[in-house]
């Protein structure tokens, strides 16, 4: 493992026991074993390897989703959601303390550029990604309206029950249960119930 890859494990593992805003340069050189001017000659900033690390926990999900919807390739999209939601949630709960610093990680876009930058990047990205996983295609037949508007609502249905699952476990809805709630909205009563 290189310097980089170093300092992103340790970054994270700062965040998971720290959290984001309390984690210092010190302790990820501490943790990464590597030295200060490595995340300088790395990152640029502290804050930009901080950073880093939530948008790497995230992209660690890739291959839980994968799988999930692996076994809902033939399904619909709700039945994909629902697959996509339990992954989510399930590493909410696995992963609580890094769920909780992509929190607090979240919280600086009023105070930093960069971190507004980075996530409105993430989430342009994750739009068309998500709109693709929902309709079953590649994201390259996703057309812009599409992404902004069936992505967005995935985001809203993630970003709601990971704060759900933050704040009240054992109350949290799964993956199904958002599900049947959409079909319930979608569907006529008589058919939802079947």
């Amino acid at each position: 493992m290189g310097n980089r890859e170093a300092l992103l494990a340790g970054a994270k593992r700062c965040i998971a026991e720290k959290g984001y805003a309390h984690t210092t340069a010190r302790d990820i050189v501490a943790a990464s074993g590597t030295n200060l001017a490595s995340i300088g000659y790395h990152f640029g900033s502290k804050d930009a390897l901080l950073d880093a690390a939530i948008l790497d926990w995230f992209n660690d999900w890739d291959g839980d989703v994968e799988a999930a919807l692996r076994d809902q390739h033939d399904g619909s999209a709700v039945d994909r959601l629902a697959a996509f939601l339990d992954v989510v949630i399930d590493n909410t709960r696995t992963e609580r303390s890094l769920a909780a610093a992509s929190l607090q990680w979240v919280a600086q876009i009023e105070f930093s550029d960069q971190v507004r930058g980075r996530l409105a990047e993430t989430y342009a990205r994750a739009r068309r990604d998500f709109a693709a996983m929902l309709l079953g295609v590649a994201e390259d037949e996703v057309d812009d309206d599409t992404a902004r508007t069936l992505g967005s609502l995935g985001l809203a249905l993630v970003n709601g029950v990971v704060l759900q699952a933050l704040i009240d476990p054992d109350r949290a809805p799964s993956g199904r249960d958002v599900a049947a709630a959409v079909r319930a909205v979608v569907l006529p009563a008589s058919v939802a119930r079947q």
